[in-house]
């Protein structure tokens, strides 16, 4: 099991910041664009075409808290009132979070600095958790999340993570009716992600990346 081991911060193509973890040789976005893939993969293919008020959402996977804050946003600009949960078993540190606000993050900092299990009133109607918790340890209740952004890193670095008995969970906590989105096409997930009884619809991946996989529970 990976480790959160030594980070560094970069920009991706279209001028965003996103972090490189070199002992896995991942980044946590896109290096295409990192804001450009968020808004495609999670905001546009998850939280619009879901189109739910309210909607309670789970995050696999907080990173520097780009996918909340934006989801953030667009609840704000929506009247949308939102539970936001983000599982992240590896936070980052405070001189890292301070380092992502100096290079143009600041609005990321309340969700990179929320204390762990504790809810915070983002903005009013939109509540945030903490979860510093391992995936596959992960017990949520049932029916209980309208969305999932599934944004762990990728089956080569984490094949872990990427099984039928971690979508097998995805899938009973979900609503029926309920999504999940990620920017994962590859056959094996997606053959997991039906064996654990999910309906799957691929859709054009964002910049450089033909498919991206958005999973439905009917």
């Amino acid at each position: 099991m990976a480790t959160a081991g030594e980070r560094h911060i970069t920009t991706s193509a279209d001028g965003s910041t996103t972090i490189w973890v070199p002992g896995l040789d991942e980044h946590y976005h896109s290096i295409h664009g990192a804001l450009t893939e968020s808004n495609h993969v999670f905001i546009d293919a998850g939280l619009k075409a879901l189109n739910r008020n309210p909607i309670a959402i789970l995050e696999v996977g907080l990173g520097t808290a780009l996918n909340a804050r934006l989801t953030a946003d667009y609840c704000a600009e929506n009247g949308i009132t939102a539970r936001y949960d983000a599982l992240e078993k590896f936070p980052l540190k405070a001189e890292e979070i301070e380092r992502l606000a100096a290079a143009g993050m600041s609005k990321e900092v309340p969700y990179l600095s929320a204390a762990p299990g504790q809810t915070t009133e983002i903005h009013p109607g939109f509540n945030f958790t903490l979860l510093v918790e391992d995936l596959r340890a992960f017990q949520g209740a049932e029916n209980t999340y309208d969305l999932i952004y599934f944004d762990a890193f990728a089956p080569s670095a984490q094949p872990e993570l990427w099984s039928e008995e971690v979508f097998a969970n995805m899938y009973g906590i979900l609503k029926p009716g309920g999504a999940l989105t990620t920017y994962c096409a590859k056959g094996s997930v997606k053959r997991a992600m039906k064996a654990a009884g999910f309906e799957i619809e691929a859709l054009p991946g964002p910049p450089r990346k033909r498919e991206m996989t958005r999973a439905w529970k009917r």
